[in-house]
């Protein structure tokens, strides 16, 4: 039994309940790796293909051609925001530069402290809701710097409670 089955082995058990094959469950077996390493690591690579009877070769390959797989290690948040057009008319575009500039980061990368990653994707299906983005697969809409730092305070304060917390 690998890591990620002994850890997260009642979800792995429930995730592969769903496929009437377990190499179905690659993609959500993928995303507990992705949750336990911060990126989809070669050894959650390898420990996906191991659960799913796989070669690791084609459980990267999957890893690869999704976008909703980091292959390189990420911020504990990773932000996503959305540049496609309708979005970067609301204003999307000077929000990411802004966004940017107040973490210090460049496109792609991650704060000093490893906290935030920033990225700008194409469509996350809610040009209506513009500015906005993807922490960790969840949606922050209608957003401003204002409303932007308060986030980012609440998600350095969670970090911080879970940090004091386990002390």
């Amino acid at each position: 039994m690998n890591q990620l089955q002994q850890k997260y082995q009642d979800r792995i058990t429930h995730t592969l309940s769903k496929y009437p094959d377990k190499r179905s469950a690659v993609m959500p077996l993928l995303y507990i790796a992705q949750e336990e390493y911060g990126w989809v690591s070669p050894e959650g690579i390898d420990q996906v293909a191991e659960i799913c009877d796989m070669d690791a070769t084609q459980v990267k390959s999957i890893a690869g051609f999704y976008t909703m797989y980091s292959e390189k290690p990420k911020g504990k948040y990773w932000l996503q925001v959305c540049t496609d057009l309708p979005c970067a008319l609301r204003g999307a575009d000077q929000f990411h530069e802004d966004l940017k500039a107040y973490l210090e980061v460049e496109e792609g990368g991650t704060t000093a402290d490893g906290m935030f990653t920033v990225e700008h994707v194409m469509c996350l299906a809610a040009c209506d809701k513009a500015p906005m983005l993807q922490c960790n697969f969840h949606f922050a809409e209608n957003l401003d710097m204002d409303k932007m730092k308060v986030l980012i305070e609440q998600w350095r304060n969670e970090v911080n409670q879970q940090v004091n917390g386990s002390r």
